[in-house]
């Protein structure tokens, strides 16, 4: 069996803890359960990478408001926020696992997951 790596999948995981990190590039989708928009940033470092989903709801709006923050990018009332400008930004991110209930299944599961955005 051969196993395709692509650009980007060179690298494990990154370990817990604060990185500086690039946002290499955006995915966009819907939730499997709710149907919610949201986008996956891929963050990478020479240490590894982690993905981060960010949900475009009013509970994920503070977090997506923050992610911008930390790269520097304000919004204005009126105008949308393009996600294609998070290409290439850097910031800092804390690394860890999280815990949670699959709501289909009822098993439990873990993401890695990226918090606490600063500016690098």
């Amino acid at each position: 069996m051969k196993i395709a790596v692509d650009k980007g999948q060179d690298k494990g995981f990154l370990p817990d803890g604060r990185h500086v990190v690039t946002i290499t590039h955006i995915e966009e989708g819907t939730s499997e359960h709710q149907g919610v928009p949201f986008f996956a940033a891929h963050m990478e470092s020479e240490d590894g990478f982690v993905d981060q989903r960010f949900y475009n709801s009013p509970a994920g709006h503070p977090i997506i408001l923050s992610l911008y923050a930390a790269v520097g990018i304000k919004p204005h009332d009126g105008k949308d926020l393009d996600t294609k400008e998070l290409i290439g930004k850097h910031l800092s991110v804390e690394v860890s696992d999280h815990h949670y209930t699959d709501p289909a299944s009822g098993n439990e599961r873990s993401v890695r997951q990226a918090t606490g955005f600063r500016a690098a």
